[in-house]
């Protein structure tokens, strides 16, 4: 059995808490490795005491402006084993509300259940 936890917000209050993420009944682990994908793509590149390797270098990029692809494929090399299907590219010509080029980035995942979960998040 695996367990996580992961922040949710309320989208009324704004409220944030810690949710416990632990396998399913049927003994798949699909949320528990969601959840660890979603932290370890909030995390900055070295800011982890035990895995140091794991995180996005999202500071360096903004300052080098070289888009973070390398680390975020390095990430869906290391989730894919856990999943039927997971992708993770580059959205090509994205921007931000400002208009500028931005690192926005397409995550794909289908489940052990066979549910198709998309969702784009800027890095």
């Amino acid at each position: 059995m695996l367990r996580t936890w992961g922040r949710t917000r309320d989208v009324l209050t704004g409220e944030k808490t810690w949710v416990e993420v632990t396998t399913d009944e049927q003994g798949f682990d699909d949320m528990v490795m969601l959840t660890t994908l979603a932290q370890v793509c909030k995390l900055n590149l070295g800011e982890s005491p035990f895995y140091a390797d794991w995180g996005i270098p999202a500071e360096p990029s903004v300052i080098t402006q070289i888009y973070p692809d390398y680390y975020v494929q390095l990430t869906q090399q290391r989730f894919a084993p856990f999943f039927p299907s997971l992708l993770m590219h580059k959205m090509p010509d994205a921007v931000d509300e400002r208009g500028a080029p931005a690192p926005y980035y397409s995550f794909e995942a289908v489940t052990h259940y066979g549910s198709y979960l998309a969702y784009q998040v800027p890095i």
